[in-house]
């Protein structure tokens, strides 16, 4: 059983809400509606995950809806379970992870991207995104604003 985490049903039912709209501010989509089912019940049963497998099929293709438009894999492109590493210092994913990814549910990804998130140990969380944040329009200009170059001299 992977279990989505309440956090994610709450984001999707966000997405959900900014995509289709309520016409008369009162009345939801119905992805919304299944959803919210779900998060109602998570939140009485004080339950922070609902398992993937049990989802009702509305509720379930909202959330898969919602799942296919997040990044998929937490790589940067810069393994080191190659390496010997217990943990990858770019993704924070494990070894089984890395290798496992492709088949693995989604619930299953969302889970390994709730901990590494959590943990924000892993460059991509530190290193990288705070050269991202930093970095201004002269650092990174755009290309076409370069002039010509080599390739164009051909």
């Amino acid at each position: 059983m992977a279990g989505l985490h309440i956090t994610d049903i709450e984001s999707a039912i966000n997405w959900w809400r900014t995509r289709s709209p309520s016409i008369d501010g009162i009345t939801a989509c119905a992805e919304v509606l299944a959803l919210a089912e779900v998060y109602a019940l998570m939140v009485y049963y004080r339950e922070p995950l609902a398992d993937e497998d049990t989802l009702p099929a509305a509720a379930r293709a909202a959330w898969l809806a919602w799942y296919a438009h997040t990044p998929d894999a937490p790589c940067i492109a810069i393994c080191s379970t190659a390496q010997g590493d217990a943990l990858c210092k770019g993704c924070g994913r494990t070894e089984d992870e890395v290798q496992h990814w492709p088949r693995m549910s989604p619930g299953e990804k969302r889970l390994v991207w709730r901990r590494i998130t959590l943990e924000a140990t892993a460059w991509r969380f530190n290193r990288y995104a705070e050269r991202a944040r930093q970095a201004s329009g002269e650092d990174h200009p755009p290309p076409d604003s370069l002039g010509p170059g080599p390739m164009s001299r051909r």
